[in-house]
């Protein structure tokens, strides 16, 4: 991940009117957990209602495009997937990182909804810590990626009307 996140675009007034589905893997939970709370504090910051925001939960992040596919079903705004995957002994980590990228994307397209991947990818647990509990809030940059998605539809689909 680059330290040179896009510039952040002012999305709405507020995100209260934005229904958001979560799909966290548990799989590398000690960082995905707190990955999950700095997205969803950012979300909530931004003013999306807690009834707003649906939030599963699935063994890793090969079961995230289902996930995020179930969640599609239930016509939110945004989907946004979590993940921790640490490169091991083998290329599993790579295969993996690659198959859900891929399966994630598809859902988008299929679903005519945007998909967040925030699937943190990493060399090492080191890499991870720093992407996931260092200074820079990789939660907040993907939960504003998801609010500007979801304005964005809002925008077009009005405009379409």
């Amino acid at each position: 991940m680059s330290l040179h996140s896009p510039a952040r675009v002012s999305t709405a007034a507020s995100g209260g009117p934005f229904r958001i589905g979560i799909a966290a893997a548990r799989y590398n939970d000690r960082l995905v957990e707190p990955l999950l709370a700095r997205t969803v504090a950012a979300l909530r910051a931004a003013g999306v209602k807690e009834r707003n925001l649906t939030v599963v939960r699935v063994p890793g992040s090969g079961e995230l495009p289902v996930a995020a596919q179930w969640l599609a079903a239930r016509r939110p705004d945004v989907i946004i997937a979590l993940g921790v995957i640490i490169r091991g002994e083998t290329l599993h980590y790579e295969l993996l990182a690659h198959a859900s990228a891929r399966a994630l994307q598809r859902v988008a397209l299929d679903a005519r909804r945007p998909v967040i991947n925030g699937v943190v990818v990493a060399e090492s647990e080191a890499q991870a810590e720093a992407r996931c509990l260092g200074r820079i809030d990789r939660g907040a940059e993907f939960a504003a990626a998801a609010l500007e998605m979801a304005a964005l539809g809002r925008r077009l689909r009005r405009a379409r009307s």
